[in-house]
């Protein structure tokens, strides 16, 4: 319910924009507004989706992987879009859209409509919080059990290494760093925001994989690094798995206005290796629970 009026609002704006009752978003052509916002409109019916299967009884009888991969992605998105969204509203004096981070900065866009997007992500991250732990203590009661010490120490996953590095990397440009920058001008406050909080969610699920793979400390309850480590990496995944065609298609058609403040083969790179990495440490998880039930 909290996100239906996002996915109704996303559906306006497609429909108004091809009728010509609505303006296309600034620095848009006619045709990447409406597959941006299709796009997105998809997202949220698959989230809607989701969100159904975690709490009604059939969402216990479909397959776990599909449901489980949805809910790892959103919660990806809305644990690092929900920290943004407070601390850009607390930090930003007009300091503009993302760079391309999230949704499309419409000006025209009335203070109601934002304020309905603003409560759709507030309400399905409060949601998930509850539904997620929920649904997996009930389709698999082990999934939170015993401390870390419990399962057996394997290697240190090259996936958290990446997964670091990618972190310490993001810090370093919230923090004014500009290497591998090419438009300074360009870093707003959202742009340092966003930044900070993947960087936090990187660092901490790559600790957090590190923990369970080592076994240490042994006493730590396995929910606490598991919870790092699912929204950490779907955050790396879920992210720069958006950001990843859209800075492709910009190095690619070079759109007006449209001037990311980082190198374009940069970001490139490390949006490749944060879906990778993000990816193979959500594996990762998942082994270390089948090994500590077999054990």
């Amino acid at each position: 319910m909290a996100l239906l009026p996002y996915l109704l609002i996303k559906v306006s704006w497609v429909v108004g924009s091809l009728m010509g009752l609505l303006p296309v978003g600034h620095g848009f052509g006619m045709a990447e507004w409406v597959v941006l916002n299709t796009v997105t409109v998809g997202m949220a019916a698959i989230g809607i989706a989701s969100a159904l299967a975690l709490v009604r009884p059939w969402g216990m009888r479909i397959p776990g992987a599909p449901v489980v991969f949805c809910v790892w992605v959103g919660s990806g998105f809305l644990v690092s879009i929900l920290p943004f969204g407070v601390l850009g509203a607390l930090l930003d004096a007009g300091g503009g859209s993302p760079g391309g981070a999230g949704d499309p900065a419409d000006p025209a866009m009335p203070v109601w409509e934002g304020v309905l997007v603003q409560f759709g992500f507030l309400g399905m991250g409060l949601g998930l919080t509850l539904a997620v732990p929920a649904y997996l203590r009930r389709r698999w009661p082990a999934s939170f059990a015993g401390r870390v010490g419990d399962g057996p120490r394997t290697a240190l996953p090259w996936a958290a290494v990446v997964g670091a590095a990618i972190g310490l990397c993001w810090l370093y440009w919230a923090a004014g760093g500009t290497v591998g920058i090419a438009h300074p001008a360009e870093r707003v406050t959202d742009w340092y925001v966003l930044g900070a909080v993947s960087g936090f969610w990187a660092l901490a699920c790559s600790a957090a994989v590190g923990i369970i793979t080592r076994a240490r400390p042994a006493r730590l309850p396995r929910a606490v690094p598991l919870v790092f480590g699912w929204v950490g990496s779907g955050s790396l995944f879920a992210w720069s798995g958006w950001k990843l065609p859209v800075t492709l298609y910009v190095a690619w058609a070079d759109p007006v206005g449209a001037r990311p403040p980082e190198h374009l083969a940069v970001a490139v790179v490390l949006h490749l290796c944060a879906v990778v990495a993000g990816a193979a440490m959500l594996r990762t998880l998942v082994r270390s629970h089948r090994r500590q039930d077999s054990s």
